[in-house]
């Protein structure tokens, strides 16, 4: 047994993670449970299994208005904090900054702000210069909210890049514009893919920023929330959240996934170089 370990399971751990992970997700499931029940009443015992609200979902236009209203808003919101992100990792991974610290610590602070803080400041700035509430407003919120997770995404990214490699494109004559195009932006672009689909995954399902910027355009939380007054469209909203839970658990993984496997894959390359 000499020179061996055997680790063994820390069993307060596993019961203090299987808690925190049924507390937390056992409410989410109820969700796509209580979808598919032949009742528009959120109540146990089941009544029957029926997929009558989803086929009533299709026909809801204000719903798939307001889902598009969305796409648009998170789509813009996602190349936006991105390309914003791509700059500010390279620049706070890259180079010595005056005052660096603070600097990035202003920057993150919608990380730990609640969001109603913002939206009421933007509303009254808005208001004061005369800005009229629209999608606009919406995405301008939303980029404040994503920002720091499009940086936190690709500052990992950044540091597993070897250096050199800019280096010897630059030693080459080719200039800054072209070695950020033809060999920084390739090698980290997993960690921009994954930015893009979190950041589109938390503009999409964010609420509070929409409730205080939206003007007439709902977008989809916004949506449902104004249609839980009304109790026989609360089964197509379970139909409707379950759908974007679903989705929404897609994009968030498979955007966790592909930035671990870049950063896991440099330090390979990196170890066996």
């Amino acid at each position: 047994m000499s020179g061996s370990y055997i680790e063994r399971p820390n069993r307060p751990l596993l019961i203090y993670a299987v808690l925190f992970l049924i507390v937390l997700y056992l409410p989410v499931m109820l969700l796509p449970l209580f979808s598919f029940n032949d009742s528009i009443y959120v109540k146990f015992p089941l009544k029957g299994f029926t997929f009558q609200w989803y086929i009533e979902l299709m026909d809801r236009d204000p719903a798939w208005a307001a889902l598009r209203n969305s796409l648009k808003v998170g789509i813009t919101t996602a190349l936006i904090s991105t390309g914003l992100g791509i700059f500010a990792a390279k620049a706070i991974t890259r180079y010595t900054l005056p005052g660096r610290g603070p600097v990035v610590g202003f920057i993150m602070l919608p990380l730990v702000i609640p969001g109603i803080i913002f939206g009421v400041a933007l509303l009254v700035l808005l208001s004061q210069l005369g800005i009229r509430l629209s999608l606009y407003t919406v995405t301008i919120g939303h980029i404040i909210i994503c920002l720091p997770f499009a940086i936190a995404t690709m500052i990992p990214r950044f540091e597993g890049f070897d250096k050199s490699v800019e280096e010897a494109s630059a030693d080459l004559g080719e200039n800054a514009w072209w070695t950020f195009w033809r060999i920084t932006f390739p090698m980290v672009f997993p960690g921009i893919l994954a930015s893009l689909l979190l950041t589109f995954t938390v503009s999409f399902d964010e609420f509070i920023m929409a409730f205080f910027l939206s003007g007439t355009d709902a977008t989809l939380p916004m949506y449902i929330w104004g249609q839980l007054r009304f109790p026989q469209a609360f089964p197509s909203i379970l139909a409707l959240a379950s759908i974007i839970l679903l989705v929404s658990f897609i994009l968030v993984f498979l955007g966790q996934w592909i930035n671990r496997s870049a950063t896991s894959d440099s330090l390979e390359s990196e170890t066996n170089t």
